[in-house]
């Protein structure tokens, strides 16, 4: 697998595992997120530095806090003492609480960028990831469901973070910390009574989250299904409004509501026990040292302060504490998160570029300095499914500033061809060049960067009409989108509306007609100026006048360019240098299209049945 991390240049982490090693389990995605953070790693350091600054000053409270109850205990001939020692404990009293506050507060300001960036940097690569995967992949998965998987993902990260730098570790420290005072300062039961506390707690908190995690990793799947459901409905408003399916899609995504509920309510079930268990535990600790402190008090082994001490020193653990089982059970969910977006990053390239991938190299052919490469298909064979082959040998070649139309009736395989260029997919057998270059040894940026395509099905996004008609070459001025719209013949159109080129398109293009959304797809194609063209089916959603007008600058600007043409209606493509007619995968017939109606065959039964048609 390839391997992706941050694409920032300042802050690069080590490449993740290839799929042959990646490290799989809560800790497997910690070693995977360890990388983006310690591309921060001075900042990781100092933030580290911070919080056990911030924990040593809250170790000091309860201890100044000892100081001060005992030092305010009469005693005879030492009233002075009394009225000048509190002062001093008070102000440092003072003085360690806000270094707590302090510490945390730094600690959290030097580490944000560290959390920000690794977020970033993880985020960006899923979504680089996500466009180097193939078509198939873009065709099988389920978009509400995977950008569920991102958000929660991208969300884990911070959580991350911010659970285990700013809760667990601190409050690990403030344990051992805790602790070995116990042990030094009075009798090994105090250590002894918190360390079995502490082991009962982790163990009974880990036992019955492990236990829990199925139920969540469940109520994470309904909710992905349920969202899936929703954005699929409202991404096909239409067919839904069309069918007076309104009540349909409403039972189907109350079905899945309804299944999120069940295992919502198993799941806070669980929790409740959870939780009891938890308090139990803890109570149970707290009794028993406070017992053996007030045992030592009456014994007079142990001071006023002493317990107060005790006292407090509990309250820091034991507080922290009961919310390290919350966030424990949150930081179980969070590694599922995060886990489940590094799945998306482990996913294997169908198609990626060769270890020595070349760009493609083209040279001028014509007066104008045009760059011009042929096309040629080679014995290929191709299948999107191993047990129903598409195409069957098909050779052919398209000169260098020449025109090749493929015809035939739907499922021939033509459009096909077109994805094959592009390399969405790669042939079973036989090969395609360019120039004479195999697409397989090109890097994928500069094959595509050479052909344009105006395809059958046309989608837009969600943003103006200069912004999409730009799309072809970003960063072409108003007026290079405008010339382009000109020779799309929908410049018209656009000066019609009141916002004129900031018209909006409305999600994929749907506020535009079939005829407007491929005439804006023409004018891209023609703004990205490549020199191999791919129209397939270009002027399918055009009327007659606007065919015409549409089809004549398409010869024009094809005249200077290597270009395939995918047609159902014939008369757009009496022109070609050559046509080929596919039926069933194979090419059956070849020639000019007064040669092939010369031959009677199958391309001159087309033709008359369009002709009668019309």
């Amino acid at each position: 697998m390839r391997s992706f991390g941050p694409a920032s240049s300042t802050h690069s982490p080590p490449a993740t595992l290839g799929a042959a090693g990646v490290q799989t389990g809560d800790w497997g995605t910690l070693q995977r997120l360890f990388p983006y953070l310690w591309a921060y790693k001075w900042r990781v350091i100092v933030a580290l530095s911070l919080m056990v600054g911030a924990k040593v000053a809250n170790v000091g409270v309860p201890l100044l806090l000892k100081d001060l109850v005992d030092s305010m205990t009469p005693q005879p001939g030492q009233l002075a003492a009394v009225l000048v020692v509190p002062v001093a404990l008070l102000i440092a009293y003072a003085a360690l609480r806000l270094s707590t506050t302090l510490f945390a507060e730094l600690r959290d300001l030097i580490f944000a960028k560290a959390t920000e960036g690794a977020a970033r940097s993880i985020s960006l690569a899923v979504f680089r990831h996500l466009h180097s995967l193939s078509l198939r992949f873009h065709l099988e998965r389920q978009t509400g469901g995977m950008t569920r998987d991102i958000e929660r993902g991208t969300r884990a990260v911070h959580s991350l973070v911010s659970y285990s730098l700013y809760s667990i570790v601190p409050t690990l420290i403030e344990v051992g910390l805790v602790l070995t005072l116990l042990a030094v300062k009075f009798d090994v039961w105090f250590a002894g009574i918190t360390i079995i506390a502490l082991v009962l707690y982790i163990l009974f908190t880990i036992s019955m989250t492990e236990w829990r995690t199925q139920f969540r990793k469940r109520m994470n799947e309904l909710d992905s299904k349920a969202h899936s459901r929703a954005i699929d409905s409202l991404l096909n408003f239409e067919t839904v409004k069309y069918f007076n399916n309104e009540e349909f899609e409403a039972r189907r995504y109350d079905e899945n509501l309804e299944r999120y509920r069940r295992a919502a309510l198993q799941s806070q079930r669980t929790l409740s026990m959870l939780n009891a268990g938890q308090q139990l535990i803890i109570a149970s600790g707290l009794v028993a040292m406070l017992w053996r402190a007030t045992q030592g008090v009456v014994e007079g082994r142990m001071t006023l302060g002493d317990l107060v001490m005790v006292n407090a020193f509990m309250i820091q653990i034991y507080i922290p504490l009961n919310f390290l089982g919350a966030i424990y059970r949150e930081l179980k969910q969070n590694l599922a998160d995060l886990e489940k977006m590094f799945t998306l990053l482990e996913r294997e390239q169908e198609i990626a570029d060769a270890p020595n991938a070349q760009d493609l190299r083209l040279h001028a052919h014509d007066a104008a300095g045009q760059l011009q490469a042929s096309v040629r298909f080679e014995h290929v064979f191709f299948a999107y499914d191993p047990a129903r082959p598409l195409l069957h040998d098909i050779s052919f070649e398209i000169p260098a500033g020449k025109t090749v139309a493929v015809v035939g009736p739907s499922g021939s395989g033509k459009s096909t061809l077109a994805r094959l260029l592009y390399r969405f997919y790669d042939v079973q057998q036989g090969g395609i060049y360019i120039a004479g270059q195999s697409i397989q040894s090109l890097t994928q940026t500069s094959l595509r960067a050479a052909i344009g395509i105006v395809p059958q099905d046309t989608v837009l996004f969600n943003d103006t009409v200069e912004y999409n008609i730009a799309y072809g070459r970003p960063g072409s001025s108003l007026a290079q989108v405008q010339e382009a719209a000109r020779a799309a013949h929908i410049d018209d159109f656009i000066a019609s509306t009141p916002a004129g080129y900031a018209t909006m398109v409305g999600e994929r293009g749907l506020k535009l007609s079939g005829g407007e959304k491929q005439r804006v797809a023409i004018a891209r194609t023609l703004l990205k100026d490549p020199p191999i063209l791919v129209f397939d089916e270009a002027t399918s959603a055009l009327d007659s006048a606007n065919e015409r007008a549409i089809q004549a600058e398409l010869q024009r600007i094809a005249q200077s360019k290597t270009t395939l043409v995918i047609a159902h209606r014939l008369s757009t493509v009496v022109d070609a240098h050559e046509i080929l007619v596919m039926d069933g995968g194979r090419i059956v017939e070849r020639g000019t299209h007064q040669a092939l109606l010369q031959q009677q065959g199958r391309y001159a039964d087309m033709w008359a049945l369009q002709q009668s048609s019309t």
